[in-house]
């Protein structure tokens, strides 16, 4: 017959794994941001903008991908930077809320980063207060913070805005 079932399960037993997330990378207002990247559904650099009358200032406009009206928002205003440099080329990172697809404007996309969840902090209490309203959390870097973006607290804010 069969040894101790708990025996048996002890020498089975896998070995306790830490767990890691990985992110896209943003740059706003030259601020590292993260985004988990599950959340991500393409990147890419808009081409035309509709303007939407009575909208919002972080709504940037609409656009169409691939057949769907995107709203674009200008995450430098949401998150109460200076607007971008006359000129200066955004690149949208899209992403969906309650089943829309949103475009988060930003100033540069990075790398997609594997970070261990045992390195994530809360926000600290003197994280600047435009951040903490929509930030989750950070991980401290080698020489960077990297700011973890709340989605559902960006778009509710605004559709909110939008919506009064």
């Amino acid at each position: 017959m069969s040894g101790n079932p708990s025996q048996a399960g002890d020498k089975t037993a896998a070995p306790a794994k830490s767990s890691a997330a990985d992110y896209v990378t943003m740059i706003v207002g030259g601020q590292l941001f993260g985004i988990p990247v599950l959340e991500v559904h393409d990147v890419f650099v808009p081409s035309k903008l509709a303007y939407v009358p009575m909208a919002p200032p972080e709504v940037a406009g609409v656009l169409n991908l691939r057949g769907r009206i995107v709203t674009a928002i200008d995450l430098r205003l949401r998150l109460g930077y200076e607007p971008r440099e006359p000129g200066a080329q955004p690149m949208a990172v899209v992403i969906e809320y309650q089943g829309e697809p949103y475009s988060l404007l930003v100033d540069g996309v990075g790398e997609v980063l594997s970070l261990e969840d045992s390195a994530f902090e809360r926000n600290p209490s003197n994280l600047d207060p435009k951040l903490r309203d929509t930030s989750e959390g950070i991980f401290r870097l080698d020489e960077k913070l990297m700011v973890v973006i709340q989605l559902d607290k960006v778009i509710q804010l605004l559709t909110g805005a939008m919506a009064a």
